[in-house]
C-alpha cells in the first residue's frame, strides 16, 4: 500500500491511544504497548494516563500496587513499564546480549562472578516470601554483608539481577518503587521458542507503534536484523509494507483495517496534545523525521545530552515544549509557532486534563 505521511502519524497516533479509542486502566496501555520508556517516573506515569480515559496518578499507583505492571530493564538498557507476563520472554530475546556487553563495565568496577552470586543469594533471602526493599535500603543491606556498593557498583548489581530475571521494581514505595522477586510477582506464564519470541516482540511493538521499519524495531529492542527478519517472516500475513515518501514501514493489517475504515474525526485532527519527556511518540522509533524536524531537535534534547523535553504534538507532528509549572501553577507551554485558535482550545483541554492527572 501506499500513503501520505498524514496517513503514517493518523496510525500512529491510533495505535498508541493518542488519539482514538483510549485504553482503560494504565495496565491496559502498557499490555498495548508492551514497553513505555520509564527512567523517569513521573513522566512515564503521565504517559500512561494521557493514553486512558481519564486515568489519574493514583489508578497508575494502583496498578503498580497490584502487580498489573512491572518496571525492569528489558532492552536497550533502559527502564520501561512492561505487563508481568511478558516480561520474562522478552528478557529471553534480549538478555544475552545485554549481559555480554556489561562485561568491561563490570570489570572497571571490579565486579566479579563472586560479587553476583553472593548479591543475588543476599536478595533472594531478604525477599523470599512476598518481601520487598527500596534501592536505598538494599545498598545498606549489601554493605552490612561486606558487598561494597559505592560508584555504581550497587546500580549495575540491582541491573543485572533484573536483566537475568531474578528482581524487577514492582509496588510502588515512597516517590518510586521497590524491588520485588520476579518468581513471586510476575510467576511464569509463557515460554516461547526463539522464533516464536522474536515475532511476537515484533507484533507487539507494531500493535503499539506501527507503522514503523524493520530498523526502528531493531533499534527499538537493542536486537539483531537477523532475529527481527525471522520473526517477521514467522507472522506472515499479519503484517503488511506501507510505503511513504520511498520508505517502506510495516503495519499490521488490523491496523491499517482499522484506520481505512474508521474516517478521521474533527476532534482528532484538530487535538493537540501535551506528551511527556521520552514518550513512546518520539522514543519509540530509530528514525523520528516523521514527527520532529531537524531545525527543531535541540530543543527537545539540549544540548544532545539525551534527556527529552516533554513536547506539544498537533496533527502528529511535534510543535512545541511544555513544562510541568507546579502544583498550583498552569504549565508552561513553549510553541514553536503561535497557535490557531482553535489549536489553542485543543491545548487548554490538554492542560485541564494533566492537571486532572496530576490531581
Amino acid at each position: 500500500m501506499t500513503a501520505s505521511r498524514a496517513d503514517l502519524l493518523r496510525m500512529r497516533r491510533l495505535a498508541q491511544a493518542v488519539d482514538g479509542e483510549r485504553e482503560a486502566r494504565p495496565a491496559d496501555v502498557v499490555r498495548r504497548l508492551l514497553a513505555v520508556q520509564a527512567q523517569d517516573f513521573g513522566a512515564a506515569s503521565w504517559a500512561l494516563g494521557l493514553r486512558t480515559d481519564g486515568a489519574t496518578r493514583s489508578d497508575v499507583r494502583a496498578d503498580l500496587d497490584a502487580g498489573r505492571i512491572v518496571r525492569s530493564w528489558p532492552m536497550r538498557g533502559t527502564l520501561h513499564f512492561v505487563p508481568p507476563e511478558d516480561l520474562r520472554w522478552m528478557l529471553s530475546v534480549t538478555t544475552e546480549r545485554m549481559v555480554a556487553g556489561l562485561a568491561r563495565r563490570h570489570q572497571q568496577l571490579e565486579i566479579e562472578d563472586a560479587d553476583l552470586g553472593r548479591a543475588r543469594d543476599i536478595l533472594v533471602g531478604e525477599l523470599t516470601g512476598g518481601g520487598r526493599i527500596g534501592r536505598a535500603e538494599l545498598m545498606t543491606l549489601w554493605e552490612d554483608n561486606g558487598i561494597a556498593t559505592a560508584g555504581q557498583r550497587g546500580y549495575h548489581l540491582i541491573y543485572y539481577l533484573a536483566q537475568t530475571g531474578v528482581v524487577c521494581w514492582g509496588p510502588t514505595l515512597r516517590t518510586q518503587q521497590a524491588l520485588v522477586l520476579l518468581d513471586e510477582w510476575a510467576p511464569a506464564q509463557r515460554t516461547l521458542e526463539p522464533d516464536e519470541a522474536h515475532a511476537a516482540f515484533l507484533l507487539r511493538y507494531l500493535t503499539g507503534h506501527g507503522p514503523a521499519t524493520l530498523k526502528d524495531f531493531v533499534w527499538w529492542t537493542k536486537g539483531t536484523v537477523a532475529g527481527a527478519k525471522r520473526g517477521l517472516a514467522v507472522l506472515g500475513d499479519a503484517v503488511t509494507g506501507l510505503e511513504v515518501d520511498g520508505t517502506t514501514y510495516l503495519v499490521t493489517r488490523e491496523l491499517a483495517d482499522r484506520a481505512g475504515e474508521r474516517p478521521e474525526r474533527r476532534s482528532e485532527r484538530d487535538a493537540v496534545h501535551l506528551l511527556p519527556g521520552f514518550d513512546e511518540y518520539l522514543l519509540g522509533y530509530q528514525d523520528r523525521s516523521p514527527v520532529l524536524d531537524d531545525e527543531h531537535a535541540e530543543a527537545i534534547v539540549p544540548g544532545g545530552n539525551g534527556i527529552f523535553q516533554p513536547v506539544i504534538v498537533a496533527r502528529g507532528r511535534v510543535v512545541g515544549t511544555w513544562r510541568y509549572g507546579g502544583a498550583k501553577a498552569e504549565p508552561e507551554i513553549r510553541p514553536f509557532q503561535p497557535l490557531g485558535a482553535g489549536q489553542q482550545a485543543a491545548l487548554a483541554r490538554s492542560v485541564r486534563a494533566y492537571r486532572r492527572f496530576a490531581g
